[in-house]
């Protein structure tokens, strides 16, 4: 995605040059096939981006290259998406689901607030939200509030047949039901906090962001509260546990650089 404006969303070049912000999504190999961690755009979003909305390509100017597509990239690397089992999103938001129907077949996870807030989205939720990115009538897995802890988490959702090893951990204020998902490695836990925070250093010491993505933050929250609550939190368990939680966002192309 390249908005202009890269000195105020990056902190680095001209007023009007064009900003790079990514769309973080992790590929696993779990033990019942692959599972997919948010999709970014899909390949109908390339072909038709004005399903996307005017406003937000005028405003985000997404590249939408076929070839960075989820499913594109899963091909290269020698799978086919039915191989694609299951899918989870941080949230629902049209840069994150737009690969849906790209994998009819997977179960898709997710938490069950945030599914009723997409399909049934008040005035100021309609833009962010595409319904023809669930149009084929997604094989959809309602995860509750209720559940484990995980370093100081609450009503952590572990993922059906993953021996704990990928974990939903609700982080609402962005959206209602928007999580954050734990994936074990052999040297500890990576967390993709999706859109709970947007640059690497709002969960630093001492928190830092550029104005503008500070300003894009409060106007796309739905709760200021429990998203800023939720940013101080994942800021204490970077500082408290760096040796054990690595912590990327979605869009920040300084984290889990993408090549």
């Amino acid at each position: 995605m390249c908005p202009r404006g890269a000195r105020l969303l990056v902190g680095a070049g001209g007023l009007l040059a064009p900003a790079r912000l990514v769309c973080h999504c992790l590929l696993i190999e779990g033990a019942e096939g692959l599972v997919l961690l948010d999709t970014g755009f899909g390949i109908e979003d390339t072909r038709t981006p004005r399903q996307l909305g005017l406003a937000f390509t005028t405003v985000v100017r997404p590249r939408l290259d076929a070839a960075e597509t989820a499913i594109s990239q899963i091909r290269a690397l020698g799978f086919q998406p039915g191989d694609v089992r299951h899918v989870i999103t941080t949230h629902l938001d049209l840069d994150h689901a737009g690969g849906l129907p790209d994998f009819p077949d997977a179960e898709v996870h997710l938490l069950g607030r945030e599914l009723e807030a997409a399909m049934n989205p008040g005035w100021r939720e309609r833009m962010r939200y595409v319904a023809a990115h669930w149009a084929h009538g997604p094989r959809w897995v309602e995860h509750g509030v209720d559940g484990e802890q995980w370093f100081g988490f609450d009503s952590v959702r572990i993922l059906p047949g993953s021996d704990a090893e990928i974990l939903l951990i609700p982080l609402p204020g962005h959206t209602f039901g928007h999580t954050g998902v734990a994936v074990r490695r052999p040297d500890g836990w990576l967390l993709h906090c999706g859109d709970a925070y947007f640059h690497h250093g709002e969960v630093q010491s001492p928190p830092h962001s550029p104005a503008g993505l500070r300003a894009f933050g409060a106007f796309d929250q739905v709760d200021r509260s429990k998203r800023l609550q939720n940013r101080e939190r994942l800021r204490e368990l970077a500082e408290r546990h760096s040796e054990e939680v690595e912590l990327i966002c979605s869009h920040d192309p300084a984290t889990l650089p993408s090549h």
